[in-house]
Order: structure tokens, then sequence, then C-alpha cells
């Protein structure tokens, strides 16, 4: 079977499978860029760790903690719990470590699920990804921004949601566009948005320690009452605190294109989670001691809340910095995401093009824009929100399922480097941790965890139909070929040069 490329106009074939050179005509060879057209190592250590951090810290700790407080049932257990968590997520980011060091390939989940498991299940991760999670995902992270970049203009009043979605819709694009036009503006502005959650979070955890180094210690008494601590609802505590912390595997996704990643994949994930455990714990130290339980759980936006009694006026920063934080958010997740998409074209399970760079920009262009037209459809049209209650129990079941992969090639492939090795003990309590959320979900919502496992099952006739078969008709390997072309041209993208 032979596939056509068009690159400024002049044609040629190959066989599947294989990536063609660029024209060698003399006209093609004068517009052709000196440098070599692939993704280019630019992720630094300081970017890789404004990657991992920019992304975990969204809304959601400025926002509402209160779920964990809520299931905790006290102060100190509630403390205890985002500890705890912060010291499991960073079992699961060594996993990782591991596995980024011995395969040194972009992708994450998707392509240690591939190394492992083979392409079937790797395929069903992607077929999630690609029709629910991340567009779904992306699309609530959007609404944040775009609901807390406008509040300060509409205050006192609340903002209209026709605002909202269009103030979404700018912010989506706007990120598009960045991640399609550098790399290393994508990076440096993440590096900028890092630092300024951070500085957010710092205007939280300075001004309440100060309160508490003053005695403002009235709401940490008896804050281990044992009897408000309900055992049942823990388990929930636990996944709101897991999910605060998702985020830790991002650098995963981009490790083609970070210096020296044996070095660097496992020292930003360490230093990452570090400095976030030690901010979520401390952030939540300085709300409860301007705050009681009672005042955190009937807040909607509890960071609001806690510079408006400690802060008067400069209050109003507070909705501009969750924005910027969720804009980060979205950067970070954006960019690590779209090479999942670019790596799965590249082993045959996406369309050729989605593996191609922009020719001058070095941007996986066509990889960054996938989601683009979903997204959108999604925050206009869907209901978001439940597309997330289906689907958040297949993140952490894949997870789970990467995670077993590890101890799976320890064994099966004991002779590949492995230049950072975890003890088992850790993969085997991340990995449980992962199955006992699953197993909380069908419990808990039985419900929407099975509409979310139907759909994902959906994959395995999808995987069929257009990867496994190859005999496909010829108008569906025309329309393919043609399609291809066409967005090749209009894209301006051509295949990696090896």
């Amino acid at each position: 079977m032979t596939r056509k490329t068009v690159i400024n106009g002049v044609s040629t074939q190959s066989n599947f499978g294989e990536k063609e050179p660029l024209p060698t005509n003399e006209d093609a060879q004068a517009e052709a860029p000196e440098e070599k057209v692939e993704l280019q190592k630019k992720v630094t250590l300081l970017q890789g760790i404004s990657i991992i951090i920019g992304t975990i810290i969204g809304a959601g700790i400025f926002i509402s903690p209160k779920g964990i407080l809520k299931n905790s049932g006290s102060v100190g257990m509630s403390l205890v719990v985002w500890v705890a968590c912060g010291i499991l997520s960073l079992f699961g980011a060594l996993c990782y470590a591991e596995l980024g060091t011995c395969i040194k390939k972009s992708g994450g989940h998707y392509t240690y699920i591939l190394e492992a498991f083979g392409p079937q299940m790797a395929f069903v991760r992607l077929w999630v990804d690609m029709i629910a999670i991340r567009p779904s995902g992306l699309a609530v992270i959007a609404l944040a921004f775009g609901r807390y970049i406008l509040e300060p203009i509409f205050m006192p009043c609340g903002v209209p949601i026709t605002a909202v979605k269009l103030a979404t819709a700018i912010g989506i694009t706007t990120v598009m566009y960045l991640n399609s036009m550098s790399v290393k503006w994508t990076t440096r502005l993440q590096v900028f948005l890092t630092f300024s959650k951070l500085l957010a979070i710092s205007i939280i955890i300075v001004p309440g320690l100060y309160q508490l180094f003053k005695g403002e210690t009235k709401n940490f008494e008896n804050a281990f009452e044992f009897n408000t601590v309900d055992l049942t609802g823990l388990p929930l505590a636990f996944y709101s605190g897991m999910y605060a912390y998702a985020g830790w595997f991002y650098l995963n996704f981009v490790t083609e294109e970070v210096e020296n990643p044996e070095r660097t994949v496992p020292l930003a994930i360490c230093i990452s989670m570090v400095i976030v455990t030690i901010c979520y714990t401390l952030t939540n130290v300085a709300y409860y001691t301007v705050m009681s339980a009672e005042e955190l759980l009937a807040s909607d936006a509890v960071a609001v809340t806690f510079a408006e009694k400690l802060m008067g006026n400069f209050s109003f920063a507070v909705p501009v910095f969750v924005a910027l934080s969720c804009f980060g958010s979205m950067n970070g997740c954006l960019f690590a995401i779209s090479r999942m998409f670019y790596v799965a074209s590249r082993e045959g399970q996406l369309p050729e093009v989605f593996s191609m760079i922009h020719i001058r920009r070095h941007t996986p262009l066509p990889a960054v824009i996938i989601l683009y037209p979903v997204t959108l459809l999604i925050l206009f049209l869907g209901d978001i929100y439940s597309l997330l209650n289906f689907m958040s129990f297949m993140r952490w079941l894949f997870i789970g399922v990467a995670v077993v992969g590890l101890i799976y090639l320890r064994y099966t492939r004991p002779e590949m480097p492995r230049p950072f090795k975890v003890p088992i003990f850790i993969p085997v309590v991340f990995s449980l941790t992962c199955f006992f959320m699953v197993f909380l979900s069908l419990y808990s919502d039985p419900v929407n965890t099975g509409i979310g496992f139907a759909i994902s099952l959906t994959g395995i006739p999808a995987y069929y139909i257009f990867i496994h078969f190859h005999r496909k008709p010829k108008w569906f390997q025309k329309l393919s070929e043609f399609v291809n072309r066409s967005l090749q041209i209009i894209l301006e993208v051509v295949p990696v040069e090896h």
C-alpha cells in the first residue's frame, strides 16, 4: 500500500509506515528550512518543573478544598488527607519517573500501556482520551478561567453565562494558538504562569501563617475530634485529594523534548511534588487560621472568602490569580496531551498527518489543534460535568494499568536499562490505590461509572474497524489520502526528518 504526500506542490509516494524525505527538486530545496524538521529538546529542568506544578495547581486549591473537609470530618484529619494524598501522588510520580527514563518516548500513559500490554489496550486509552476525557477536562478548566477573569469586571453582580462561554472560547483559542506557534514561548509562558500561581498561593500562606503565629489558633482546637470523623467518608476524601494532585504525569508526555531526560525527569517530578504538597498543606492551614470549618464548608470560593476576611479591598485580585492559574493549567495540559496524539499517529493509530511538524515553527500543529473542535462543541452544546463524572474513574484505571505495566516489564524485560529504579513496594501500593479509587467510583456512583465504562468499551470495535482490519474499502483509502494531503498543504506540515 502506498501513500501520497504533497509538499510545495510536489507529489511523492512511499510505502505505508515509512517516512518520506523532503522533496529533492531545486525549488523545494530552496524553500526548505536549514534546521532539521523535528521536535527539538527545549524543555529544561525549570521548564519541566513548571509544566508539572503549573498543570497540577489549577482552580481547585483556590475554590473548593471543602470536599476533603466534608468527607474527612475534622480539620486535623483533612490536613492528614492532604499530606497523605501528596505522598501517594509522589509514589505515582516516582513510578512514572522510572517509566520515563527506561522508555524514552513521549506519550505518557498511552506509550507505557502500548509497550507493556500492546496496541489494543493502548488504543482504548487513546480513544477515551480523545472523545471525552481531554476535551471535557479542558473545557472545565477553561470555564473556570472564563468565569474568574470576568468576575472583577462584573462585581458585585454575577457573570452572565454567555459572557463566560465567550471568554472561555477566547481562552481555549489563545492557548491553542500559542502551542501552535512556538514550543519555546509556550514553555516560557508556562514558567511565568507557574510563578504567578506560587505568588498567589504565597499571598494566602504568608498572611495566614502570620495570623497563626500571632496566636489565632482557635480553629485548630480539638482538630482531631474523632466523634466527627466518618470512616466511610474517608475514601471519598482521598479521592478528592488525589484528584487535586492529578497532573504529576504530564512531563512524561513530552519526554522526547526534555534535555537529558534520565536526570531531568526524576528530578523535576520529585521537586515538583514536594513543592505542591507543601503549598497545598500550608494553604489549607492558612484557610483554617482565618475561617472555621463551618465557614469553609459554606463558602463557594474559599480563597475569595479568605481574602475578603483578611485583605479587604485587595480581594478583587484573587479572581485574577485564579484565572491565571486556570490558564496555566490549560497551557500545560494542551502542551503535554498534544504529544500523546503525535505519538499515537506515529504508531499508526491516528491519521498520519497528526505526526507531522510545522515546516518553520517545529511544532506538532495538527496534534495541537485536534481537540479544538470537540472542546468547543462540548463547551457550547454538551453536559461537561456529566462527561467528567463518566470518565474520572477511567483516568485512574488506566494510570493503575500503566503502573502495573512497570511491574510487568520488570519481569518480562529485566534487561531493559533503568537509570532510575524505584523499590517494588511503591508501584504495588500506588496501583492498588488506583484500583481502589475505581472500585470506589463503582460503589458510590454506579450509574455514571457504568455509562463511562460503556463509552470506553466503544474503543474495542473502533480499534478493529480503524486499526486492525487492513483491507479497507478503496473509497475509504482514497478519502483518507485526500484528507491527509489536504491538511498537510493547508497546515504546512511535513513528516519528521530522521
